[in-house]
């Protein structure tokens, strides 16, 4: 049967993908990307690059990612319409690219974390996909197939029967200019069994953790490598171990395919701090060459733990859960909290002694934001204490004075990412974690003449950049100096190249260009709008 015309369109759709500008962050490295060269943008986004392998196969499709360049006046005089996801950190830049999309009479469709949680926020998008790839998305398909012009009115399309995680399409990486990204990035599997007050993924993605099959995530990463993924590999699982029985089965997997790769890769993934007590998977997870694990710490004060319901922090003392990570050559990297309900003038010297203590070189350390779809949202809500000011670095009300909490995030990062306290924490993890990580072989699809070159072009960079031109520079060659004299240049360049963005974003945060929460809806200052557009 001929599908159906629309006006004069041609049968065959036009579909434009977009993803948005992410707000700059403890955590997403934009101020590394200079020293690497052609690094622009962190790790491709799993979510829109399925979208865009879901589509009819008779359609075309461009993949457009605005961390690396925006998209033209061109591609959107190409499309038909034009698919955006994001999370609410990237709001502003969400509704701008719908603004673009409508000065060029396109449709738009709007998907992802942030219209599933809130809806309502974005009023001004022609479609809004609500909840993960199933049947509102095949409604979608079959919408714009019919018809791709815009309708009079909003049409909302929810999810009721979800796709399973193991008939999702491989995501269109060959429409990503892998090789522009710091790492790569690839899901197991989604949803977390935990009930954490502030995190809306049980609300989004389920308690009941759902899984990719492990034929799947070899073959996602196979892909990667053939497309210009060269150096590490994100899970963005929103718990590693989840399903601890099914990450050791991936485990397992991942361990036999860098065997028969050579170890081309590094991985890091999410997990919760409790993974401490399987020693099992943290051997597995060194011998696959799993180097660094995000741990939502949070808060080292306990009753605070227990007021957001993260219990399952404690089940191992923290300070002890953090050293067995590292005694498996596993960096930690934290996010933690400041405006707790629980916070008290003493927090943030208790969480600076933590920072110091622990040695974790790397913590998001960011002001408390409720996101829609909560507990915490809900109870804030009930209690009068959401407050939506653009002009506010947070949308909750603290317990203290805002003034305060703002003074406190600014104090305690002016003295975690000094110079000396982050090269200090380096230097304890090159003796103290490094070392223990398993042995990879030096062959060819290690020391490559491509990766030879451009280790050679990232280390004259951090030599030069760093090494003479910075204001910090004899901290860093006190550190780099006996790393060099005992050939450990990847260490060199992996401190060099973290080291410098946090001590330049917390630089940038404390002259105000900066939000001090990740998911802050605060406009940006004047000149990184401009460079947003």
């Amino acid at each position: 049967m001929q599908k159906q015309r629309c006006g004069s369109r041609p049968l065959r759709r036009r579909i434009l993908c977009i993803f948005p500008r992410y707000t700059p962050s403890f955590g997403t490295f934009e101020y590394a990307y200079a020293l690497c060269g052609h690094i622009r943008a962190f790790m491709p986004p799993q979510g829109i690059l399925t979208i865009a392998a879901a589509v009819p196969r008779d359609w075309e499709v461009r993949f457009r990612d605005e961390n690396i360049a925006p998209a033209t006046a061109a591609d959107f005089a190409w499309a038909e319409a034009v698919l955006v996801s994001g999370m609410h950190v990237q709001r502003a830049a969400i509704d701008g690219i719908n603004r673009r999309a409508h000065r060029a009479g396109k449709t738009t469709v709007l998907g992802g974390p942030a219209v599933s949680a809130s809806p309502q926020q974005y009023p001004d998008f022609d479609y809004l996909h609500i909840g993960e790839l199933g049947d509102a998305t095949e409604q979608l398909f079959a919408q714009l197939d019919a018809c791709p012009d815009r309708p009079q009115r909003q049409v909302r399309l929810q999810t009721q029967i979800r796709r399973p995680l193991d008939q999702f399409p491989p995501p269109a990486y060959a429409l990503a200019k892998l090789e522009r990204y710091f790492i790569g990035s690839v899901q197991a599997s989604s949803g977390c069994p935990y009930r954490c007050e502030f995190c809306d993924i049980p609300a989004l993605y389920g308690r009941v953790p759902r899984l990719k099959s492990p034929q799947q995530v070899l073959h996602e990463l196979d892909v990667q490598l053939a497309h210009g993924v060269a150096a590490a590999i994100y899970f963005v699982d929103d718990n590693f171990i989840a399903n601890r029985k099914a990450a050791r089965q991936l485990l397992h997997t991942l361990l036999d395919w860098q065997q028969r790769n050579g170890y081309p890769v590094e991985f890091a993934c999410e997990a919760t701090l409790n993974i401490a007590k399987y020693p099992d998977i943290l051997a597995l997870m060194r011998s696959a060459c799993f180097t660094t694990v995000f741990c939502g710490i949070e808060t080292p004060e306990l009753d605070a733990l227990a007021a957001m319901h993260k219990n399952h922090n404690t089940s191992v003392p923290i300070l002890d859960a953090v050293r067995t990570l590292n005694d498996y050559g596993l960096e930690v990297v934290s996010g933690i909290i400041l405006g707790l309900d629980t916070d008290t003038p003493e927090t943030p010297s208790r969480i600076a002694e933590f920072i110091r203590r622990s040695h974790i070189p790397l913590l998001t350390v960011n002001l408390l934001q409720a996101l829609p779809r909560t507990k915490l949202y809900e109870r804030l809500a009930a209690a009068d204490r959401i407050c939506e000011d653009p002009d506010l670095e947070s949308n909750v009300r603290f317990m203290r004075p805002y003034e305060t909490v703002i003074s406190a995030w600014k104090q305690l990062i002016a003295t975690a990412y000094s110079p000396e306290a982050v090269y200090e924490r380096f230097a304890w993890n090159l003796t103290h974690t490094y070392p223990n990580r398993a042995p990879r072989p030096r062959n060819s699809a290690r020391v490559s003449w491509s990766n030879i070159g451009r280790g050679m072009r990232i280390m004259a960079n951090i030599l030069v950049k760093i090494g003479i031109a910075s204001d910090y520079r004899t901290t860093f060659w006190r550190t780099a100096w006996p790393l060099l004299q005992q050939g450990r240049i990847e260490e060199v360049i992996h401190v060099g190249l973290v080291a410098h963005h946090l001590i330049t974003f917390t630089r940038e945060a404390l002259a105000g260009k900066h939000n001090a929460s990740y998911y802050s809806s605060r406009a940006a200052p004047p000149a990184q709008r401009s460079a947003a557009r």
